[in-house]
């Protein structure tokens, strides 16, 4: 299924290719408690920026591996690189504006994180 995301102000609009009935993770880590962050990590190859590049910004922490984007005029991080799957894309499910079929979601302990990435590690790989 093709989906269409976007931050809350619009500047930046994106497009995701994902199974209609969508896996999703809630990550008890500081960063995505504090932000809201529902993930779906996907193949980079599933990704689109339509626009909005020059509306992003990049903030970065502990190990600078993980690539948080932002929208510089809402704030929203409506997707990003994420840490466990530097070869893909973490997209928030929360930006989406194409509604999917289901959502489930499964909760991930990321305040262990060393202990847990390895269960992540497949999602931005080919199938």
């Amino acid at each position: 299924m093709i989906y269409e995301g976007s931050c809350h102000c619009g500047a930046v609009k994106f497009g995701i290719d994902a199974p209609a009935q969508i896996e999703a993770d809630y990550c008890n880590c500081s960063v995505c408690k504090k932000s809201g962050f529902l993930h779906l990590i996907l193949p980079l190859s599933k990704f689109r920026l339509l626009t909005g590049s020059e509306s992003l910004s990049t903030y970065t922490f502990n190990t600078g591996v993980a690539k948080h984007t932002f929208c510089k005029v809402c704030g929203i991080k409506p997707f990003y690189t994420p840490r466990s799957n530097p070869d893909g894309i973490d997209i928030n499910v929360h930006c989406l504006d194409t509604e999917p079929e289901s959502v489930t979601i499964t909760e991930f302990d990321g305040k262990n994180w060393e202990q847990h990435a390895h269960k992540v590690a497949h999602r931005s790989k080919e199938t």
